[in-house]
């Protein structure tokens, strides 16, 4: 019981601060303004959550042009930290190639259901009609991923299905990584 309380515990939190670290590496990619001054209202909680595993990792680990690896990598880095501390816990320490699968299927998948989060909020905020700057914030991100498909499906009376494709995309996805996942020799 204490075990599995734990292991709770330990996924909230590792699965928070991997979304945000993503998160950052998608804002950077995106090109949406990380400071404070520049009006984006979740940057002093996505700074408060990641910088201190992003910036050490940052000094050893470059960028590639607009990818922000040093977040990606830490994001990766906190879910291995989470897969070893659970095997040592349970005294059942998985081979290192293990972890290391088990790891990066974990960052696909916290990179997909991240996604949906954030097509999800974004169509509940657009019914809305609000203009807050989380709406401007999210539009941002979801945008580019949304004009794709815009020019591929039919127009419907006013009626953007778009969100709703790409939500069917990334659980088909999701769908093709878990059963890559349950194939996965650990």
């Amino acid at each position: 019981m204490l075990f599995q309380i734990f292991s709770l515990i330990l996924q909230v939190v590792v699965g928070v601060v991997a979304s945000t670290c993503l998160l950052r590496m998608y804002m950077h990619l995106q090109r949406v303004p990380l400071s404070a001054r520049s009006g984006n209202p979740l940057a002093p909680f996505i700074f408060a959550l990641t910088n201190w595993i992003v910036l050490p990792v940052r000094r050893y680990v470059p960028a590639f042009g607009r990818l922000d690896t040093a977040s990606l990598v830490a994001a990766f880095a906190v879910l291995l930290a989470k897969y070893t501390l659970l095997g040592l816990i349970s005294a059942a320490m998985p081979h290192w190639l293990s972890l290391l699968t088990q790891a990066g299927f974990e960052l696909l998948s916290t990179c997909l259901s991240s996604l949906m989060w954030l097509v999800i909020i974004y169509a509940v905020l657009s019914w809305l009609k609000s203009g807050t700057d989380v709406s401007y914030f999210l539009a941002q991100l979801v945008e580019p991923l949304l004009r794709p498909l815009r020019r591929l499906l039919p127009h419907m009376g006013g009626v953007d299905l778009s969100p709703l494709a790409l939500l069917l995309l990334l659980q088909i996805a999701e769908i093709v990584l878990n059963t890559l996942r349950a194939g996965a020799v650990f």
